[in-house]
Order: C-alpha cells, then structure tokens, then sequence
C-alpha cells in the first residue's frame, strides 16, 4: 500500500514459496483396474508387486491408492522397501470409525509407527484433527504422552492480553477447538464407561496435554505423540524447529488448511504446512493425505463450498 501510494512499483517476495498451490502433493490417486484381477489379488493376498501397475509415474513412498472399477473398488498404499502395494482395511479409531477413503488413508497413515511424520490437509469439518485425536488415544499404549497443540494468531486487533484473568484463563477460548474435538469422542461413549473415565483421567495425570504451541519450543521431545493443529498458520522456519524437537519413537502429526491463513504475514503458498508436504514428498518417513468431503454436517459442508 506504501508503494501503491507512492507511484512505485511492488512485487511479492516469492522466494521460499512453492509453486503453482492447486497441483500440491495430495497423497493420494485413483487408479483404474478394469477387469478387476489387481482389486481380487488384493483382497486375497494382500500385496500385489508395483511391476503389475499400469502407473504413469512412479509411486511415493506411503502414498495412498483408490483402485476401482464399475463394479468395485479397493484401497492400498505402496510400500517403496518392498516394491508393492498393501491393502488397507477400514479400521476404527476409539469410538471414531472413518467415513470415507481419506480418512481411512489417514487412520492407515496415523497408527503405522514406522511412519514418523503425517501431514493432513483439508477444509473445515473434513475431520483432520478428530483422525489425529481418536487415532493418538487408540495408540496411547506406544506413547509416553499424547500432546495437543495449536499456534496463537489472535483474531483482528485482539492480542491475547485483551482477555480477562490468568494465563490459562486466557489460553483457552484457542484451545477449545482442540477439547471440543476430545468431547466429541468422549460422547461416542457412556459417561460412565471405562473408555470415557480414560480420557479424564489422561487429562488428570498428564498423559494427554492440551497446550500453546509456544511451550513446547527448546524441549526434547521422545516417545510423544505430538499432534499440531491450525500447522497453516506457521512459518516453515517454525515447522522445521518443531520437527527437530522430535527423538526417539516421537511421532509428529501437523494439520491445517493451506487456504485458511490468520496471519497477514503468509499465504496459502508459503505457509509451514505447504512447504512441509512439498518438500517431504517421497521421503519414506513421511506419509501425507488430503480430506476433500466435508463430514461435519451438510450445512457445514454447504457453507464450506460456496461461501
């Protein structure tokens, strides 16, 4: 706008920026099978060697497959190590079962230790971080802590201070996003069921942790299930420090939609997130799955697409 004002001419800074957004890694394709043989060898071996693909690129590690035809369809993801592809089954995540083929690609991606690195993308109401939720307290055994986090991007002019009481008092109204998803899972289950009392007292006794995403910095993090919601809203800078907190047995999780940027400072091109899914593509400790279908409600999904 100074610039503008001035007469001179202003370019946008597009160093650090990926490329054109609308072709970003999705991990995810559809392959045709049209006799149904690869589909059949699936369901009944459950590896079929990559050679038997008819693929127009090579696949990435980890990256996720709709084979189908008219009369059926199956999921799968390629193994690089073993040069195949896995079927994958539709599993339940604590109470949480998945409604379409995203979110089952997610859960396969969220429960596989040997995948240390998830991204998921996706619109409102798409169910990212509820995947990430139900699938850290279905693995709670293998983790030493389920951590929960979020950046702070104040909204308009209102910076945190501008909220009464303490410090936790003023944290919260960012961290409800990320309880009301815990409720959600909480209510598929009776109050007084031994499923519900866990996630209480995993909250009592600091097994799971809901918390800004500036306390974790400077710490070393091993055996944690580290979940980062609203990961658009960071810098890559800011996602490479947080990876690197991650140690042994650590798995990280970000979430977030490209297009939904708080802060005026990035973009849907050169946010965090963004840069994370286009530069870890193909790596085999990175796993990355985009939501498409709106699974909140249909008024949620309606809004979503046309307003």
């Amino acid at each position: 706008m100074k610039a503008k004002s001035l007469g001179i001419k202003a370019e946008d800074y597009e160093t650090g920026k990926i490329g054109n957004i609308d072709e970003l890694y999705k991990g995810k394709c559809i392959l045709e099978d049209a006799d149904g043989t690869l589909i059949d060898e699936l369901f009944q071996e459950g590896m079929v060697a990559r050679d038997k693909f008819a693929l127009e690129r090579e696949p990435y590690p980890n990256e996720y497959y709709i084979i189908r035809n008219q009369s059926k369809s199956t999921l799968a993801t390629y193994i690089a190590d073993e040069k195949s592809f896995k079927h994958i089954q539709k599993r339940r995540a604590y109470g949480i079962d998945p409604r379409n083929a995203e979110q089952t690609f997610s859960l396969d991606a969220l429960f596989n230790e040997n995948i240390p690195l998830v991204t998921m993308a996706g619109k409102a109401g798409t169910g990212k971080t509820l995947m990430a939720l139900a699938a850290a307290l279905e693995k709670r055994s293998s983790y030493k802590q389920i951590y929960l986090a979020r950046p702070i991007v104040p909204l308009s002019n209102r910076d945190i201070g501008f909220l009464p009481g303490d410090i936790k008092s003023k944290l919260d109204p960012y961290m409800q996003p990320l309880f009301d998803n815990l409720t959600l899972i909480q209510n598929q289950f009776e109050e007084s069921s031994p499923e519900s009392k866990r996630i209480h007292d995993m909250l009592e006794n600091g097994k799971l942790v809901i918390t800004p995403l500036a306390y974790i910095r400077g710490r070393h993090l091993s055996k944690i299930y580290f979940i980062i919601d609203e990961a658009q809203n960071l810098t890559p800078h800011e996602v490479k420090t947080i990876i690197t907190r991650a140690g042994e047995g650590t798995k990280v999780v970000f979430t977030g939609d490209p297009y939904q940027i708080d802060t005026p400072y990035l973009d849907s091109r050169s946010n965090g997130l963004t840069c994370l899914i286009d530069r870890m593509k193909g790596e085999s400790l990175y796993a990355h799955v985009t939501l498409e279908k709106g699974e909140r409600s249909k008024l949620a999904e309606l809004a979503s697409n046309i307003l």
